[in-house]
């Protein structure tokens, strides 16, 4: 299956460091959590900063390698998002099973003793996090991308072209 002319293989080798990336600051976020830090500290350790961070990364490869076009900033984005709401199913999911609270199942709308509000969590994630996030990555990436064939023209690109 291709996506923009590329297969789903070369997508994940080209995002492989920001998947990588992005699962670094989930792992830091739950330790920062997890030794007390300062609420400021925490907040500063965010994955879904690290998942736009990433997307702005992707666009930035895209252009430099002059791989694909719009479509891969949004298959990046999509990809990049699911994985990131992925790590957070997870970790609320291992809070669930284990009767304990991490900081992704520290909510004031959301009590980790109420079953259904942790399941209407990750229903939330699955459903708006990928969906709204996923969209607004795309939109950032596709005017990085706009900005970068204008100011930082690629020269093969404008050979093809032709």
């Amino acid at each position: 299956m291709k996506i923009g002319g590329y297969g789903l293989r070369e997508y994940f080798r080209l995002l492989a460091p920001l998947f990588g990336l992005i699962g670094a600051v989930w792992v830091l976020r739950i330790i920062v959590a997890e030794a007390n830090s300062p609420p400021q500290i925490i907040r500063i350790v965010s994955v879904t900063t690290a998942t736009a961070f990433s997307i702005i990364l992707a666009v930035i490869f895209f252009h430099a390698r002059n791989f694909g076009g719009y479509t891969s900033v949004f298959v990046a984005s999509l990809m990049l998002n699911i994985w990131a709401e992925l790590l957070i199913i997870a970790a609320i999911l291992f809070a669930m099973i284990t009767h304990t609270n991490n900081i992704y199942t520290i909510h004031p709308s959301f009590p980790a003793e109420a079953e259904a509000a942790t399941l209407s969590h990750i229903y939330t994630h699955l459903t708006l996090g990928i969906g709204i996030g996923t969209l607004g990555g795309a939109a950032v990436g596709f005017l990085m991308l706009w900005l970068q064939r204008i100011l930082v023209p690629n020269k093969e690109r404008d050979v093809i072209n032709l």
